[in-house]
């Protein structure tokens, strides 16, 4: 039982001051100091009106509004034995009462009697003061600050402290008051510090509430997002007045976020000679390299231009400017002359080098993989009356991009370059495009192949690394998955499934390890990666709002078609949402049941009309009158419209149930029925099990 006491509440400030923190972990760091201070919080009964965390490239700071200063108190009452095995006859004390006494540090008299539903017990009840958040929170910040997703940690200096960067200050306050906490060897304060260059002295934080306008005041935005505005402001005001329009990919935006802490957004130029390479070449050395950001005109087509980010409001921009520009013409340079490199060579005569690179030891050479995925996509052209010579040279092709110099120097640019290079070879329009479409979808919600060669070959090869790694033992983990096979897997559903393939996973399977001809591939292997698939799919449909009764309806059947599958899911959905449903999901579990604990054979066990006896006629005549509708929508696919018109037996299942007795005496009758709900069942099984929407 908690008592109400007088508390006082204010503003919690934390600040880890450090050098610059690793672009890409950043918010990661933030947010995870902030949320495990507010459920530490939350967890010790210590209330707060809001949160908020800050971070910069040299700061990691949280913030809680009217924060409890202390827990309050409490009574703890803990449960002794029972009376009877506390005192003998006499009243005096059994060990029982003077191990419980003393186990809670007082005297047996000091003890109290409490009634229980087990009879009256010895009871220990104690007044608790909270503790206070000074008290507390050195232990707090401790754990908080072990616990941080660090991506390599390092010492420095003699201190064996351990972090991100090297810690220069902390500070820790709650109103006008300084905590008592040591961190990395670092006494807290109520002291800051600015801009590097800009402001980089001491300052002085007496109010939480003064944090971010005491920073902007030394040129550092605090607040991650409104950081990201602004530079996303100054970009577009930048190719506005250049009449262009300025890319801004959100991860480049968060990344260039977290390198500054005062934004100053500044236009550079390139000579125009770069642009006889392909945009993308100088948009990845541009933006991987040198973290600039992009501008194309109104058609899309690459401008001369950059925008680059500074940490500082120089007083000579242009000076800034040119540093910049003479940074950029020499990776601009290398991505010219390695493409020039590349153009003097076809993309055909790079298949003999692919002969030396291990895709991976047990599964040979990327040649190897290569002509497997040559194999599977030719079935699967097959069996899309597609045109196989296509895909045939597609996959002869699609890996020799990998050995350009191009790519080798930016891997982001697999595919991309295969394209161009195919192109420049004269290779036909559909094996050229599936150079890159081999590599869609590159990530969750990424655009799919448009060309049917290019989807065969994003299936083919996606199915011969699952099965491939799947093959020789080395299914994912937990969160390890260094092949990506978990996205492989997604692709592959999603590829069939937004094209509407008639693609069967087992056939997809079977073809593919019987092409690994010189390696022995586990016999679970197709059970396996089926499992695995079916996995992915209840992640991906519950993300798309089905619920799990519903995908797991279908699951049983061991549907793998995966456009069968989502036909099937989508008609159980809307049939879920109907009135009929909860008792026809009920009626089939009943049935479900009742046919599990009988002896029934429906093998030899046909429906007699002679043996019915009070209602199963009505029963079976409803059955037959729909079951030829039923399964010829069951034989088209129309899953929707055989659930309708099965939605409408609700009132004469319901009124069986009612007035017909199953588990009649008479073995024939008992049978006959049973043989007559089975009939009613398996006209939903050919659908979905239905009884699983029972919640």
């Amino acid at each position: 039982m908690t008592n109400s006491i007088s508390n006082t509440k204010q503003d919690f400030l934390f600040e880890l001051g450090c050098e610059e923190l690793p672009p890409k972990a950043l918010t990661k760091l933030a947010a995870s100091l902030h949320d495990y201070l507010k459920s530490s919080f939350e967890s010790l009964g210590l209330s707060f009106d809001d949160s908020e965390w800050f971070a910069t490239p040299r700061r990691l700071a949280v913030r809680f509004i009217q924060l409890d200063s202390a827990q309050a108190d409490k009574q703890v009452e803990k449960m002794g034995p029972a009376i009877a095995a506390a005192f003998d006859s006499d009243g005096n004390p059994k060990p029982a009462a003077i191990g419980f006494a003393k186990s809670n540090g007082v005297e047996v008299a000091d003890l109290s009697r409490k009634k229980t539903d087990k009879g009256e017990r010895l009871a220990y009840i104690a007044d608790v003061k909270g503790k206070t958040v000074n008290k507390l929170i050195q232990d707090l910040l401790q754990k908080a600050v072990a616990q941080l997703p660090v991506p390599k940690a390092m010492r420095w200096g003699d201190s064996p402290s351990q972090f991100s960067r090297p810690v220069h200050w902390i500070l820790a306050i709650m109103g006008d008051e300084t905590l008592p906490v040591e961190l990395f060897g670092l006494k807290a304060s109520n002291q800051s510090f600015g801009h590097r260059f800009h402001s980089p002295g001491v300052i002085s934080i007496t109010d939480a509430n003064q944090y971010e306008a005491k920073l902007a005041a030394a040129n550092v935005i605090a607040c991650f997002e409104e950081r990201k505005a602004k530079i996303r402001i100054q970009v577009e005001k930048i190719a506005k007045d250049v009449n262009a329009k300025a890319v801004v990919s959100e991860d480049l935006l968060e990344e260039v976020t977290a390198l500054v802490e005062w934004p100053v957004a500044l236009l550079g130029n390139f000579e125009k000679a770069f642009l006889q390479v392909p945009a993308e070449a100088l948009i990845s050395s541009m933006a991987e390299h040198q973290k600039y950001f992009h501008l194309v005109d109104d058609k899309s087509e690459l401008l001369p231009h950059f925008i680059t980010i500074s940490n500082i409001e120089s007083k000579n921009p242009l000076s800034v400017i040119d540093g910049n520009e003479k940074v950029i013409r020499p990776r601009l340079a290398d991505a010219k002359f390695f493409y020039d490199s590349d153009c003097k060579n076809s993309l055909d005569s790079y298949i003999e080098k692919l002969k030396k690179i291990v895709f991976q030891n047990k599964l040979g050479s990327l040649y190897e993989k290569s002509q497997r995925v040559k194999t599977l996509a030719g079935f699967i052209a097959t069996e899309l009356n597609a045109d196989q010579s296509l895909t045939d040279r597609a996959a002869d092709l699609c890996k020799c991009d990998l050995m350009t110099d191009m790519v080798g120097e930016f891997s982001d640019l697999q595919g991309i370059m295969g394209r161009y290079y195919a192109s420049k070879d004269n290779e036909p329009e559909d094996v050229a495009a599936a150079m890159d479409e081999v590599y869609m979808p590159r990530f969750a919600g990424d655009q799919l192949p448009e060309t049917t060669t290019g989807l065969i070959l994003a299936l083919a090869e996606r199915i011969d690394t699952l099965v491939g790694i799947f093959g020789i033992g080395q299914i994912p983990t937990g969160a390890k998955d260094p092949f990506a096979l978990r996205r492989a897997a997604l692709g592959v559903l999603r590829l069939i499934t937004e094209k509407e393939l008639g693609l069967d996973l087992a056939d997809l399977i079977d073809r593919s390890i019987r092409s690994f001809t010189d390696i022995n591939i586990e016999e679970n292997t197709k059970s396996e990666l089926l499992k695995f698939f079916s996995a992915r799919s209840n992640a991906m449909y519950q993300e798309l709002d089905f619920s799990s009764q519903v995908i797991k309806s279908v699951q049983v059947l061991n549907v793998t078609k995966p456009t069968d599958f989502l036909n099937r899911i989508k008609a159980v959905k809307s049939f879920d949402s109907q009135s009929e449903s909860s008792d026809l999901s009920e009626a089939n579990k009943r049935v479900k049941n009742i046919l599990a604990k009988s002896d029934f054979d429906p093998a030899t066990t046909t429906i007699d009309q002679s043996l019915f006896e009070q209602d199963e006629k009505a029963l079976f005549e409803t059955i037959e009158q729909v079951k030829g509708f039923v399964k010829d929508q069951i034989d088209n696919a129309q899953y929707g419209n055989a659930l309708e018109k099965l939605a409408s037996l609700k009132d004469v299942v319901n009124q069986f149930f009612d007035k017909v007795m199953i588990n009649a005496d008479d073995l024939a009758i008992r049978n006959n029925r049973l043989a007559l709900i089975n009939e009613l069942r398996n006209l939903f099984m050919g659908i979905a099990d239905i009884s699983l929407l029972q919640k």
